[in-house]
């Protein structure tokens, strides 16, 4: 079978949900709509090109209009597994079904597994609470740099973060208390995500700074996901931003970091510009990190506006036989209680410059339909769960 299109491009706007899922009550999520709350904030939104592809025709978002006639095809996705975090999502995207949801621990780590690091490091545990990276550096810095202890905290992800000053903990000693805590957590009844090295340096909280020096230890994907069968098909691909991190290097032909969203628009231009043939998938964290869990509606909508503002760049590097595909990972309602990610719908919008025909697809109901349809394009292994909308699109 020939290919419809020579690469396919994921894009994961990470946490912009699209309104409250069916199954939103079962994990706690009551009126959540992260688009839809933040353009309500804002007074509405300006994204025209999000406009453009049908991100209105999806579900009506305040100051988007409608497409009359949409530059591709428009739908929504539902999660099926049993987790709203961003492994979960990702590693459905990519054909798997996660029936036992990883751990989260919002109230920081049960006393045992404290004392266990603490036995092994010999260093005191200090935080241990959620908490975002900048704000345990301000918090706490200073009394690492006094005493070495180990700053431990968490997100509404299930991780498991080690904060450490190199010039007091030095980076091996550092990764080996992580190996440490990635063999202990594994499995119940704590299975965790990812644990992540988080060293810093500065001299005190106004100067305190992470490092390029992080390393995460993720679990190991449970089966083959599409980006295997793809890899395993003699094909590229090439992972931006923390999509390598999320699938531990599995499938990944090439990973290319990034320090923010638009550091992650420029990657990816640039892997647009670049000759490869199969598929590239990147992850722009900030909508999530920096001000989903931060409860910053205004900040967030802001973001939603620089990426739409960076698609004609995007849009004009694409091939002729590109298909580009925009959605997200799960809901993030910066307008909701607590810090934790939200049960949403997430938008899909597909654009491809050899597409004659456009318009709504049927709701997709799980995530995986889309990595069914990266497998069929390629003719590669298609997986357990999903099915492909590939010949809808014309």
């Amino acid at each position: 079978m020939s290919e419809k299109f020579k690469r396919i491009h994921v894009v994961v706007m990470d946490s912009v949900g699209i309104g409250e899922a069916p199954d939103a009550a079962e994990f706690g999520d009551f009126d959540v709509d992260t688009l839809g709350h933040i353009a309500r904030e804002k007074g509405g939104l300006t994204v025209p090109n999000l406009a453009d592809l049908g991100l209105s025709n999806i579900k009506e978002i305040q100051g988007v209009p409608k497409a009359e006639t949409a530059l591709g095809y428009y739908t929504k996705m539902q999660e099926t597994s049993a987790g709203k975090d961003t492994m979960t999502g990702h590693w459905e995207i990519m054909g798997l079904f996660i029936d036992t949801a990883f751990r989260v621990f919002e109230n920081g780590f049960p006393d045992e597994l404290i004392e266990k690091i603490e036995a092994f490091s010999g260093r005191k545990v200090i935080g241990n609470k959620p908490a975002s990276g900048t704000e345990i550096l301000e918090e706490l810095g200073e009394e690492q740099l006094k005493t070495g202890a180990l700053i431990v905290y968490t997100s509404a992800d299930s991780v498991l973060q080690i904060a450490a000053h190199e010039e007091v903990i030095p980076l091996d000693e550092l990764y080996r208390i992580c190996e440490y805590c990635r063999e202990i957590t594994r499995e119940d009844p704590y299975m965790l995500g990812r644990i992540i090295a988080r060293p810093y340096l500065g001299t005190n909280a106004a100067d305190f700074a992470r490092t390029p020096n992080r390393h995460d230890y993720a679990l190991k994907p449970f089966d083959k996901t599409v980006m295997d069968h793809v890899k395993d098909g003699g094909l590229d691909v090439v992972a931006i931003g923390k999509i390598s991190d999320i699938f531990d290097g599995e499938g990944v032909t090439k990973a290319v970091r990034t320090q923010s969203n638009m550091d992650g628009m420029d990657k990816f231009v640039e892997v647009l510009k670049s000759d490869f043939h199969g598929m590239s998938f990147l992850n722009l964290v900030d909508f999530d990190a920096v001000y989903g869990h931060r409860r910053n509606p205004i900040g967030y909508g802001d973001a939603l506006e620089e990426f739409d503002a960076r698609l004609p760049e995007v849009f004009a590097n694409m091939k002729e036989d590109d298909l580009l595909i925009i959605t997200a990972d799960h809901g993030n309602d910066p307008t909701y209680k607590g810090t934790d990610h939200t049960r949403e719908y997430v938008p899909l919008l597909v654009y491809g410059k050899n597409l004659k025909g456009n318009g709504e697809l049927a709701l997709r109901e799980t995530f995986a339909d889309l990595g069914a349809t990266v497998s069929d394009n390629f003719g590669v292994k298609m997986p357990a769960y999903g099915k492909s909308f590939l010949g809808d699109l014309n």
